[in-house]
């Protein structure tokens, strides 16, 4: 795959570039000059052309022909892709049929107009093109980002052993909102597609818009919280209330990994016990991550009452560890994942001994691993 062109941010009152592709001079100056009022436009005869010219360029759209000489819209498209996926594209058809539309959105379109397109329809399609345009690049970029921070993060614990907890723990909070980083943008993709359907009334995606929302609200005081615990960790303990731990696993289960039915929940209902909620779902977050990560299809979590302790015990079903690896893995600092920094179960074990809990490792190579916490229950 070819490397994209990187985006550049539009200057106040620079209008955002647009690439129209057709072999036939007048509709494609038409096009042009139709959109020339609210973008910069460019056109190309020939989809050789135009593949070159999105090498070098970040098009906010692309208007393109599906029939051409030399190669066809369709095959030019799947060229296209592969140059930059975050791109708009809108094909005209001449023929209107359902079968060349298909073809598109399968290759990649976002949009299909029938040529001649309306003028009011076409400029109402490129805008709402251009911002999604805007929009998947920003989302693009974040991840980049992300993945970028956690290489930095592992060369730098490559070079130093993380020994000293405080030193340690600047990386430990990136490192713990990766996750739900992740999930806030997740969303916010679905969020945008959503809304598109919306427009049309449709009062049942408009309620799937709704509960994408609030579990987005959910992720992001997740981070919230995460960022304040960091913040005052130097100056006061976390505060502990009466809290529900098979409740908070299973929020974990929704909010951070889309409510995965790889992760299933046996045995007490309710398990009362005192703690801090955003701490232990930070245990919770790393256990259930390290599992799905290391090759689980299925993480079964039951939680025990025996006397005056609670136990939740996740087993799965992934490739395990040796015991140097189980070593290494608890001590923090050691990870077989390309972007990971290896400090979870270490945060873990340290989370979980500020609540008087304990935490032990059960694992062997080619037969899954199981993570065995013991809770004081809440008197």
């Amino acid at each position: 795959m070819q490397t994209q062109p990187s985006p550049t941010k539009l200057a106040a009152g620079e209008k955002p570039l647009v690439l129209v592709v057709d072999d036939e001079y007048g509709p494609r100056e038409s096009i042009a000059f139709t959109l020339s009022s609210e973008f910069t436009v460019e056109t190309a005869d020939r989809a050789m052309e135009a593949l070159n010219r999105i090498k070098l360029k970040p098009y906010a759209l692309v208007v393109m022909d599906i029939r051409m000489p030399e190669m066809d819209g369709i095959r030019a498209l799947e060229e296209l892709r592969k140059i930059d996926p975050n791109v708009s594209v809108i094909m005209l058809t001449g023929y209107g049929t359902l079968n060349t539309a298909q073809q598109a959105m399968v290759g990649g379109a976002n949009q299909y107009l029938r040529k001649p397109p309306d003028i009011a329809e076409l400029l109402d399609a490129a805008r709402k093109q251009a911002a999604a345009t805007g929009v998947r690049r920003h989302q693009a970029k974040i991840n980049r980002d992300v993945v970028e921070m956690n290489a930095a993060l592992k060369r730098e614990i490559d070079q130093k052993e993380p020994q000293i907890w405080q030193a340690r723990a600047s990386v430990e909070l990136v490192h713990d909102l990766n996750n739900p980083l992740t999930v806030v943008i997740g969303y916010a993709t679905l969020l945008v597609e959503e809304a598109r359907s919306v427009a049309q009334l449709d009062p049942e995606r408009g309620r799937r818009l709704l509960e994408y929302a609030n579990l987005v609200e959910k992720a992001a005081e997740y981070c919230h919280h995460l960022s304040e615990n960091w913040r005052l960790a130097s100056k006061q303990a976390a505060e502990f209330a009466l809290l529900d731990l098979v409740r908070i696993a299973q929020e974990v289960q929704s909010v951070v990994f889309f409510g995965s039915v790889a992760i299933g929940f046996t045995g007490l209902e309710s398990a009362m016990i005192r703690g801090s909620k955003f701490e232990l779902m930070r245990v919770f977050q790393n256990v259930f991550k390290n599992a799905l990560e290391a090759g689980s299809t299925q993480l079964t979590v039951v939680v025990v009452r025996a006397g005056d302790r609670i136990e939740m015990t996740v087993t799965d079903n992934g490739t395990g560890m040796d015991p140097e690896r189980m070593r290494r893995a608890l001590k923090g600092g050691f990870t077989s994942k390309e972007n990971g920094t290896g400090l979870g179960l270490s945060i873990c074990r340290h989370l979980l001994g500020t609540h008087g809990a304990t935490m032990v490792l059960e694992s062997a190579a080619g037969k899954g691993s199981v993570v065995r916490m013991v809770f004081p229950a809440a008197s």
